[in-house]
């Protein structure tokens, strides 16, 4: 059961001008490590690949220092425990760690108990390497739904405070349409909350609206709108996310890719940070836990 009255209790942080402080996020993990390639490249020849996540994610972590932005770096600890001098850069430069699961396993297709290992591992191992408590959780592909919602249960027990997994959406990777669009208890007898990727309403369906592969094919003005929509109509904060290798035009090409994951995973490339450049002007940005945590100032 979910409780959907803990929207009304949950108003975003505004700026001394008004405007509405928006969720920036980032899911750190390598290009090889994405659902699209997930077919071309076994997790067993992980190592043997070129890594580039670092230096994309520095290149984040520098945008992010001259705009004066702060996020939520979701991790994946199989990359922590790979660039532990990264991991220690995100929380000194004053952003928040949080988790992205052990290995990008998907949440949907592993048993509780093997969950409970992916997650209360991936915890653990980021809280001792970037020395600081780790609270947040997001799904490798948003892959909690309405299946396993036995998972906000593991993910409460395991001592995380929220979850960013759920998008609105109907898509072929991942989706729950039927969750509210804005913060909620998807479990209203464990506690944890569910902050989701945003949307916008049209004509009966809810678009995306918070990143991904949608801020990279559409044109930068539709995030723009959409974002600016939801601040200005819904009242509510936006929550954005974004990966490393979504800026990299010169990560290796697998040539064996089906044409339409070919297309998802490396069409405009080269155009992502300028358009994460600008998207860090046009609206103000925080952390996931001050801009959902009660009582935080931004």
């Amino acid at each position: 059961m979910t409780d959907l009255s803990f929207r009304a209790k949950n108003l975003p942080p505004m700026r001394r001008d008004g405007r509405i402080v928006n969720a920036m996020s980032v899911d750190v993990e390598d290009y090889f490590q994405a659902q699209a390639l997930a077919g071309v490249v076994d997790r067993t020849d992980w190592d043997a690949q070129p890594s580039r996540v670092a230096s994309n994610t520095h290149a984040i972590l520098d945008l992010f220092a001259d705009q004066g932005v702060k996020a939520t770096f979701f991790t994946l600890s199989w990359i922590a425990s790979r660039h532990i001098d990264l991991v220690r850069r995100i929380v000194g430069d004053g952003h928040e760690l949080a988790s992205h699961g052990s290995q990008h396993r998907r949440a949907d297709v592993q048993s509780p108990e093997a969950f409970r290992r992916d997650v209360g591992g991936a915890k653990r191992r980021l809280e001792d390497i970037g020395g600081v408590e780790v609270l947040g959780y997001r799904a490798p592909i948003f892959s909690i739904g309405a299946a396993n919602l036995w998972a906000f249960d593991v993910l409460a027990e395991e001592g995380y405070a929220y979850s960013s997994s759920v998008y609105p959406v109907r898509h072929d990777y991942y989706g729950m349409p039927s969750a509210p669009r804005f913060a909620f208890l998807p479990r209203s007898d464990c506690g944890i909350e569910e902050y989701p990727i945003t949307t916008v309403p049209l004509l009966g369906r809810n678009l995306p609206a918070g990143g991904g592969g949608f801020f990279r094919l559409l044109p930068y003005a539709l995030s723009r709108a959409a974002i600016a929509r939801v601040n200005a109509a819904d009242r509510q904060a936006a929550v954005f996310y974004i990966h490393p290798w979504e800026i990299d035009g010169d990560q290796p090409r697998f040539k064996r890719l089906p044409l339409k994951s070919r297309f998802r995973h490396y069409l405009n490339l080269n155009k992502t940070l300028d358009r994460l450049t600008r998207l860090a002007g046009d609206f103000c940005w925080d952390r996931m836990d001050r801009v959902f945590r009660p009582g935080v100032v931004c």
